[in-house]
């Protein structure tokens, strides 16, 4: 390892998220350039993809997300790092596909291989996995306009098995779950509101056209920590295999294939950086953000000490999926909720100071107006979120 260079302190770690198009002046033109400042978008609750991008774009309507995930199509929905289902830009689809999803993808058929045999389903794993992939293609390439999933079982009725396993279930939707981190098939339209996602699925090549092959396996990681040091960095080698839901093994060669340069960070740790990204971020003025539940500026870092100072157990759940945030000059103040009308109160968890309350109640007016109030029911619930208002350490601020 090359020897570390001077340091990053909190404060400019801090700094470096403008990055993320939080701050005023920094904010992003169109969704594409917002969804390639944070490298892409968590999807798995459906609310956080708009939610994420009205963050980091002013004036945003919903239908100008709608375009580009279905007109358009610049940004799609891949299975990929750490099982999770994230928005991609569709440039970066071809190192997603060679790496991060293609390990998802074989990890997810060798456990449907097994357990529809575990489950008495067949005795032959691969081969019943084989039948039930050609069966899902040739249903969808009848059928130009895509297919629900529950359409898919009709059209494909080798895929309608259920098995109930000690440890886990075999369920239609998890043929999907293979065929779709492989890019097979991909998640086309929505079927429903934008608070929640039922898609039509279609064949990569109907939904997309012709497509870049996949990259190799390590030039598709060096690619995605490429991109994430440009704009998380610095981070340590542990947020690095987190984030990618890979091995020590291939971060540590996509670190190098990057030319990722080590700088001392506060807490003792090496930090990693792109050998072009070495100097001091300009000073920002203090900024408010209210992000959505699972937002990628949060959920960035395996290590959050230093934006989430002690608020850690109030803002996740136990199995450390992030709640809402509500975020004051880089650090992580409280959270966010809407009462019985769809009016927008951030709870903090820590004394602000009139500047602080101010643009976060200015942040909670303007949430407000976009949500219209439409109320978004989050499935993953911080303790703070759900505590009753006589439990808080700080009196609401109302939007």
């Amino acid at each position: 390892m090359p020897t570390s260079r001077p340091g990053l302190d909190d404060d400019e770690r801090r700094r470096r998220l403008v990055r993320h198009g939080l701050v005023p002046g920094a904010r992003a033109v169109s969704v594409e350039e917002a969804t390639r400042q944070v490298v892409c978008l968590h999807a798995t609750e459906p609310p956080t993809v708009p939610l994420s991008l009205h963050a980091r774009i002013d004036g945003l309507t919903r239908e100008e997300v709608e375009a580009a995930l279905v007109e358009r199509r610049t940004l799609v929905r891949q299975l990929a790092m750490r099982r999770t289902l994230f928005v991609f830009p569709r440039d970066l689809l071809p190192a997603a596909w060679g790496s991060a999803a293609a390990r998802t993808g074989a990890n997810e058929r060798a456990k449907l291989a097994r357990d529809v045999v575990r489950g008495g389903i067949t005795t032959d794993g691969d081969a019943w996995l084989a039948s039930a992939e050609r069966a899902v293609l040739a249903a969808l390439d009848a059928a130009p306009d895509g297919l629900t999933a529950l359409e898919l079982k009709a059209a494909a009725p080798e895929i309608d098995v259920r098995a109930d396993l000690p440890s886990s279930q075999v369920s239609p939707g998890r043929v999907l779950t293979v065929l779709g981190a492989e890019a097979s098939i991909v998640r086309g339209p929505n079927t429903q509101h934008w608070r929640l996602f039922r898609p039509r699925w279609q064949t990569r090549q109907h939904w997309l056209g012709p497509t870049p092959e996949p990259l190799a396996s390590a030039d598709g990681y060096a690619e995605l920590v490429r991109r994430w040091l440009a704009r998380f960095g610095p981070g340590t080698e542990t947020d690095v295999v987190w984030w990618l839901g890979a091995t020590k093994t291939i971060v540590r060669a996509a670190l190098d294939e990057v030319g990722a340069v080590p700088v001392d960070l506060d807490s003792g740790e090496v930090g990693w950086v792109l050998p072009d990204d070495t100097g001091p971020t300009p000073e920002v003025q203090p900024w408010a953000a209210l992000l959505p539940v699972l937002d990628p500026t949060v959920m960035g870092w395996k290590q959050r000490d230093w934006y989430l100072g002690e608020h850690g157990p109030a803002l996740f759940d136990r199995n450390g999926n992030a709640g809402t945030t509500a975020w004051w000059a880089g650090r992580v103040v409280g959270c966010w909720v809407q009462d019985a009308d769809g009016v927008v109160q951030v709870r903090p968890l820590e004394p602000l100071p009139t500047e602080a309350r101010a643009a976060l109640r200015e942040a909670a007016a303007r949430l407000t107006a976009w949500l219209s109030g439409e109320r978004v029911s989050p499935i993953y619930r911080a303790p703070t979120m759900t505590a009753e208002a006589g439990d808080l350490p700080y009196p609401p601020l109302r939007a």
